[in-house]
C-alpha cells in the first residue's frame, strides 16, 4: 500500500460561530488549503468545530475535497476528518470517502493522519488504488 507524505498550509480559515452556549461553542469552518509532497495540489474543507471553555479540549469532522495528483496520478478525492483533543494528547485522523475518487484516483481507499506542530502542518495517508 503506498504512503503519501508531505506539508500542507492553510490558505484561508473563515469560521462562523452558530452556537455558543454554555459547555462549548459550535463553529462551521470554511478551510482552503495547499498540499506539497507526494500529495500535489488544493482542497476545500468544511468542517464542524467543538470548542469547550477548556483550552486543551477541542473536537472537528468534515469533508474536504482535494485536487491534484498523488504519486503522479490526477485526480480528486473526499477525505472524512475526525478529530478530538484533550489534556493528553490528539488524534486528527481521516479517511477517504469510498467511490469518491475521479480521475487517476478512481477506486482510491485508505486512511492516514494529519500532524500539527505549532502550526506547520504534515501529513501521511496511506491508500490503494482499486
Amino acid at each position: 500500500m503506498p504512503r503519501a507524505a508531505g506539508t500542507f498550509s492553510i490558505d484561508g480559515w473563515e469560521p462562523e460561530p452558530y452556537d455558543e452556549a454554555e459547555g462549548a461553542t459550535l463553529t462551521r469552518v470554511h478551510i482552503t488549503k495547499t498540499f506539497d509532497g507526494d500529495l500535489v495540489g488544493t482542497s476545500t474543507a468544511d468542517i464542524i468545530t467543538a470548542i469547550p471553555r477548556v483550552e486543551t479540549s477541542a473536537a472537528y469532522v468534515g469533508f474536504e475535497r482535494f485536487t491534484g495528483t498523488a504519486h503522479g496520478r490526477k485526480g480528486t478525492f473526499v477525505l472524512h476528518h475526525t478529530t478530538t483533543a484533550d489534556g493528553d494528547g490528539t488524534g486528527l485522523s481521516w479517511t477517504i470517502l469510498p467511490d469518491s475518487g475521479t480521475g487517476e484516483l478512481t477506486g482510491i481507499r485508505g486512511g492516514g493522519q494529519i500532524v500539527n506542530d505549532d502550526g506547520a502542518h504534515s501529513f501521511h495517508l496511506d491508500y490503494e488504488l482499486g
